[in-house]
């Protein structure tokens, strides 16, 4: 039986960190986009395809980015995935946000 990336029962996989810690302003925008993309009357798709997006990441990127930073791409692909959006759409828009934030 083969196993997802995600699929980590009965492996070490170090200490858990139980420590709070504060979310940070990318981490709340993260959660609020996911909150009304996936709203259960007027988003256009469910916590469960969320999820299945984060599960299908590849191996590298599971595990090098952060949690909140999983979210985006999977957001990303439901964005795509949806019709919402199309990927020469998304990557226009972060082009002009670079060139935005780059110093004259």
């Amino acid at each position: 039986m083969t196993h997802a990336v995600h699929d980590l029962g009965g492996q070490p996989a170090g200490p858990i960190e139980f420590a709070e810690h504060e979310r940070t302003f990318f981490d709340q925008r993260v959660d609020a986009m996911m909150r009304i993309l996936a709203h259960p009357e007027h988003g256009h798709y469910t916590v469960d395809a969320m999820r299945r997006a984060v599960e299908s990441l590849p191996e590298n990127q599971y595990f090098e980015l952060g949690y909140y930073e999983r979210w985006v791409r999977a957001i990303k692909q439901l964005v795509v995935e949806k019709g919402l959006l199309s990927e020469d759409e998304l990557n226009c828009k972060l082009a002009a946000l670079r060139s935005e934030q780059r110093p004259a």
